[in-house]
């Protein structure tokens, strides 16, 4: 199973390593799964956590090796002033029989940090 997921992946880490630059503070991921597609967002700390390399490798070594990834799930929503943003959702943890590829996310909307913890 690890060999299959890490595969899946494997076109997506020759992509663009750039990842979502709208805020530094947070990094999306989309995660495409059996069930659908996940937006998930990583601080440069938790990505740092994850070890070395580029950081879709770090996330996919994470989930193949540990069994699953746990990070915040960024949605589409309204700013108080009414603009249109991405936030955090919930948080949510990836099982590796769940995920199918990794991919760096560019937001064409403003990202808000997760909440520190």
């Amino acid at each position: 199973m690890h060999r299959r997921f890490l595969l899946a992946a494997l076109p997506v880490l020759a992509a663009t390593r750039a990842g979502a630059q709208a805020s530094p503070a947070v990094q999306l991921f989309q995660v495409r799964t059996q069930r659908g597609e996940v937006l998930l967002g990583f601080t440069p700390q938790q990505l740092a956590a994850l070890g070395s390399g580029p950081e879709v490798e770090r996330i996919a070594r994470r989930i193949a090796e540990a069994g699953q990834v746990t990070a915040w799930r960024y949605a589409v929503g309204r700013a108080p002033d009414g603009s249109t943003r991405l936030a955090t959702r919930d948080r949510v943890a990836v099982m590796r029989q769940e995920a199918v590829t990794v991919e760096p996310y560019r937001p064409a909307l403003p990202v808000v940090p997760p909440p520190t913890e």
